[in-house]
């Protein structure tokens, strides 16, 4: 009966939610000049790339200079968490657009003795003095995006750097100081700017304008610094060097925490509340990763406050209700007409209830949950197989244009249930790693928008992730799920993924990407072309990627053919052809006969490098 009276209610929500397509997202009133800005980072090239093999253990990240760092500790025996740990500290130096010390992020780790999957929270905190209005102004409007990121008013608590240090207590084996040598040593001697951060600098209005920035990125003209310059960091070297011997509590306390405060609090233009006590109690976190079935796999990837999990699974169930033999991609990497609209149609199901329903979980509960449950432990709700199933049919020949928010089971039992604005542009990183040992870890970590806040202490950016959480804190008299409170992590579109063999649990492939709420359809994709379509997983990253965020058909401009948007137009997709600057890395495990060897992918949007042995 229950199924049956879930069914009756998603039956009729579609033409309920379909009438009130029009009405306007949020109660309070938008100005003209609030818009999204295109992608979180601009394209910057395409560099073909080869499939790159090792047996023993391999690195996949974002910079070349990242790849070797992990490499370095994975020849000297340390863990892919130390690897990690490794490498994101040198991303914070060459990679200050994306990530850094001064953000957060998500860790997943496989351990491949117990064949079991951790999940690690270092998502940023609302400081304890936000409120409501915390991006409206004083006629109620929201802000325009840049009045309210750059600056210290966006700036959310960091916890990059504890999530780091909790990961390594459990899973370290070579010493946490020893993990910071190779940034340090880089940010002393200098690394060479490549073209990706000198056209990311040079397009940039708003980072020359903090004095610290400016001094280190540019030359006295303000000119970006050209290709090739030696850039060296002797503040963050500094900074690391404290972190290295002290712990996360260097950066929480102390003179570092009291400069970020200083920053922030005040800003000239755009001041924030962010204060010691916040800096002081924060906690990263570990969570009950979120794993669901998938044919003959098990996919893991974070709960709430990330939306990727739930999402991914979404799609990927939506997928598994198509008809027999359909493809999203040829065996070339082009894709098929046919699985580009049931994929692009699944996309936005999932995020028209990630856009009402998800959230951090420690402040709003998903439908049929309790507050503060582990959302892996979850009965169904947003999973359920029924639901999903009634989801799946509402997937025709034509595109729903905008999908409906579905009718979980429990939906009314939640504080929270409207849709909000976040315009969710994560400058972002992701890291794939396989120790010797087979323990892997999937990490993607962001400051949000490139450069975060623009607000530069100590040799590294802070953040702007507060503009994750929904600008208007209600619609329609209805708590937004995702409203700003204090203490709460914004909502997340980041998605560091692990896949295992259903049966035997071992490791088949550990993927993740940057660029906001695109990362799950480039995820997704992946997914679908490594495991169900059999395409090697150098040849899905670099294939073209395809999404809808519940709005247009976005396809990636210059890599798609032509045939295939008119395919999708005439079954009344409004198609965009718009840069999609993916930075997928993943390592796949690929068995035979012969035995193991592992598979690594960089994307050839942007300067990533693996290696491995």
């Amino acid at each position: 009966m229950r199924a049956k009276a879930s069914l009756l209610r998603l039956a009729a929500a579609p033409m309920l939610a379909l009438a009130c397509a029009a009405a306007s997202v949020a109660a309070a009133p938008a100005r003209a000049d609030t818009l999204r800005p295109a992608q979180p980072e601009a394209a910057s090239g395409h560099r073909e790339r080869r499939a790159a093999h090792a047996h023993r253990y391999m690195a996949v990240t974002a910079h070349p200079q990242a790849s070797r760092a992990a490499f370095e500790v994975l020849a000297a025996g340390g863990s892919a968490v130390d690897a990690a740990i490794a490498a994101q500290m040198v991303l914070t130096l060459v990679e200050p657009q994306s990530s850094g010390i001064g953000g957060g992020g998500f860790l997943l780790h496989y351990d491949a003795r117990e064949r079991s999957v951790r999940a690690y929270d270092g998502r940023e905190t609302a400081p304890a003095g936000v409120g409501a209005d915390l991006f409206l102004d004083s006629d109620g409007a929201r802000l325009a995006f840049f009045d309210a990121a750059v600056g210290g008013r966006a700036v959310g608590v960091p916890g990059l750097v504890r999530m780091l240090e909790l990961a390594h207590a459990r899973h370290g084996r070579l010493a946490w100081a020893r993990l910071f040598e190779p940034a340090i040593r880089l940010a002393r001697e200098g690394f060479e700017v490549g073209p990706r951060l000198h056209r990311l600098l040079a397009r940039d209005p708003h980072l020359r304008a903090d004095p610290a920035a400016a001094a280190l990125y540019y030359d006295a003209q303000g000119h970006a610094w050209p290709v090739g310059h030696r850039l060296r960091n002797p503040a963050l070297a500094d900074t690391l060097s404290l972190i290295a011997a002290g712990g996360s509590l260097a950066l929480h306390a102390g003179q570092v925490a009291r400069d970020i405060v200083a920053a922030v609090r005040a800003h000239p233009r755009n001041p924030g509340s962010l204060g010691e006590r916040d800096l002081a109690f924060y906690r990263a976190l570990e969570r009950a990763p979120l794993c669901t079935v998938h044919r003959r796999y098990r996919v893991c990837g974070m709960p709430p406050p990330s939306s990727g999990a739930i999402a991914i699974a979404q799609m990927l169930a939506y997928w598994r209700a198509a008809p027999p033999g359909t493809r999203l991609a040829a065996p070339d990497g082009r894709l098929d007409p046919d699985g580009a609209h049931r994929f692009t149609e699944a996309a936005r199901l999932a995020f028209a209830d990630r856009d009402r329903y998800v959230a951090d979980t420690d402040f709003v509960a998903l439908p049929g949950q309790r507050r503060g449950e582990p959302a892996a432990a979850l009965p169904g709700t947003l999973l359920d197989p029924v639901y999903l199933a009634a989801r799946a049919a509402l997937i025709g020949a034509h595109s729903m244009v905008q999908a409906p928010a579905g009718v979980p089971a429990g939906v009314h039992d939640r504080d929270g249930a409207a849709s909000g604005w976040s315009p969710e542009l994560a400058a972002t990183t992701h890291l794939s790693i396989v120790d010797a040992r087979g323990n892997a870890v999937a990490m993607t970590s962001s400051i949000e928008n490139a450069f975060g806040a623009r607000v530069l202490v100590r040799g590294f950016l802070l953040n702007n992730q507060l503009t994750d959480f929904s600008f208007a804190p209600e619609r329609d008299g209805s708590p937004v799920a995702n409203r700003v409170q204090p203490g709460k992590r914004p909502r997340s579109a980041m998605s560091p993924t692990i896949v295992l063999d259903r049966t035997s649990g071992a490791l088949v492939l550990a993927i993740g990407s940057p660029g906001g709420p695109s990362i799950v359809s480039y995820v997704a994709r992946v997914l679908i072309e490594t495991l169900d379509d059999g395409i090697g997983l150098q040849r899905a990253v670099s294939a073209p990627n395809l999404g809808s965020r519940n709005g247009p058909t976005q396809l990636e401009r210059g890599r798609v053919e032509p045939a295939l948007g008119a395919a999708l137009a005439a079954r009344g997709h409004p198609v965009e052809y718009v840069d999609m600057t993916s930075g997928l890395h993943g390592i796949a495990r690929r068995c035979d006969e012969r035995g193991c060897r592992l598979e690594g992918g960089a994307d050839p949007r942007r300067e990533g490098l693996a290696l491995g042995r």
